[in-house]
């Protein structure tokens, strides 16, 4: 306070807080008033420097206002294009679909069809589950515990913590804290063989689907990379069923895990792939592409106003282009398993430190409470979102801005721009090791 005056930013939170709905999210973890950003880097109107590990929950592929991105929106503003075209093709829009099919799994460009819904990757989710529901005449849907596919009813209903009765809700594996207490290639396995008995077995209860969905690596849920050789199960087990699989790469895609788009890890062609954040180059952007054969929509089944956004459709392209041409993903994956090993380090510092995961620029910290684990069980310590929501405070005071995540929201998450540098890298996992030592000392105090 200078004078008995707030600092205008401190003004600008105040009236956010009197004005905005009480369902909003990060700004409640993350009080900062961002004026200007580049690359890795956000200053706030207190006049702070922040590193964002953050990137808008994974959009920014190429971290703030990229030269490349900046120069083809100006290239369209100059061009006096119309900015908002329906459905309409422009040149704009070609040279998008062209980029984006020359980067699609191998299988899947050659016979594919491409729906703009727009704006969200929930838009495209609904659009996804229309498009099977459509193509198959069926209505039920499988779905992954731990699963987040967006805010719209239907999305929500196949994601975690959703009681839709269309949704059958099955075990996705993770080594940490696997359902069925074996971890590792056994979880996977008996995971899948649950997926079989609840299709084959005529008294499950669970009837012909009309698509499967998953996440290659659940972000939202905490980071848990799936298990390549459990991705291909699923893909056979769809395939022999006649069911669509839906691959969301809303957050996994465009780099993010060190291939182009997650799935390729494990050499599936998905059947639709749900695409949003880092392929509108910051702006507002949301598609799904499939097989041809499901393309059996009646012209106007499926629309939308916001579809035809020439400037995200401008800086989608140049993101995909410079992603690709300039071997971005190979970089997310060899920094993110430097980033990864010095990650368990701090593991094998704190006991605090209960898993470390991820797959390329796409990594976990779980944090758990020791102190209070069941000596009977062989499992995991609980989960200790306190001690996690202390950590992203103290990250934010040493200009770190991290999210969390999971199913107690005890997971440090760290979505970089694939543009980090190996110093930057350096520094990010410096402020964290200072802030989880200083969360430690002043939040968890030893028992």
């Amino acid at each position: 306070m200078r004078g008995g005056i707030a600092p205008a930013y401190e003004e600008i939170l105040r009236r956010q807080s009197l004005r905005e709905s009480a369902a909003r999210t990060y700004a409640r973890s993350l009080p900062v008033v961002p004026v200007r950003a580049r690359g890795l880097t956000i200053e706030g109107a207190d006049g702070r420097r922040y590193l964002d590990c953050l990137s808008g929950a994974g959009t920014l592929a190429l971290g703030h206002n990229h030269p490349v991105v900046l120069e083809a929106i100006r290239k369209v503003l100059d061009s006096g294009a119309p900015l908002q075209v329906l459905d309409l093709a422009t040149p704009v829009k070609d040279a998008f679909v062209t980029e984006l099919f020359a980067t699609l799994p191998c299988g899947l460009a050659d016979r594919a069809r491409v729906q703009f819904c727009g704006p969200a990757g929930t838009d495209a989710v609904e659009a996804a589950l229309k498009l099977v529901r459509t193509a198959t005449g069926r209505s039920g849907v499988l779905a992954f515990t731990g699963a987040y596919h967006g805010m719209t009813a239907g999305a929500l209903d196949v994601s975690g913590g959703a009681r839709e009765p269309r949704v059958t809700r099955l075990p996705y594996p993770q080594d940490y804290r696997c359902p069925f207490g074996a971890g590792g290639e056994r979880g996977a396995e008996l995971a899948a063989r649950l997926t079989e008995s609840l299709l084959d077995d005529p008294k499950s209860g669970v009837g012909a689907p009309a698509g499967m969905i998953l996440e290659p690596v659940q972000g939202e849920g905490g980071v848990v990379p799936a298990p390549d050789s459990w991705v291909r199960t699923m893909r056979r087990i769809t395939e022999e069923r006649s069911v669509p699989l839906i691959a969301d790469e809303v957050q996994t895609g465009v780099g993010r895990t060190g291939a182009f788009w997650a799935v390729q890890h494990s050499g599936v062609v998905p059947d639709v792939m749900v695409l949003s954040k880092a392929i509108g180059g910051s702006l507002p952007l949301a598609v799904i592409v499939y097989r041809e054969d499901l393309d059996v929509w009646q012209p106007g089944a499926h629309a939308g106003t916001f579809r035809g956004n020439q400037l995200a459709m401008a800086a989608g392209a140049a993101t995909l282009a410079h992603v690709r041409e300039n071997g971005l993903a190979e970089r997310a994956r060899v920094l993110g398993a430097r980033m990864k090993r010095e990650l368990q380090r701090l593991a094998a510092e704190f006991d605090c430190v209960g898993d470390v995961r991820g797959r390329g620029l796409m990594l976990g910290v779980e944090l758990v409470d020791p102190g209070a684990a069941d000596p009977s069980s062989s499992g995991p310590p609980p989960a200790a979102p306190r001690l996690a929501a202390a950590v992203q405070r103290e990250c934010l005071r040493r200009g770190l801005i991290v999210e969390l995540g999971g199913r107690h929201a005890c997971v440090v998450r760290l979505l970089p721009p694939l543009i980090i540098t190996d110093e930057q890298a350096s520094a990010v996992l410096d402020r964290l090791a200072d802030a989880l030592a200083a969360a430690v000392r002043t939040y968890a105090p030893p028992r």
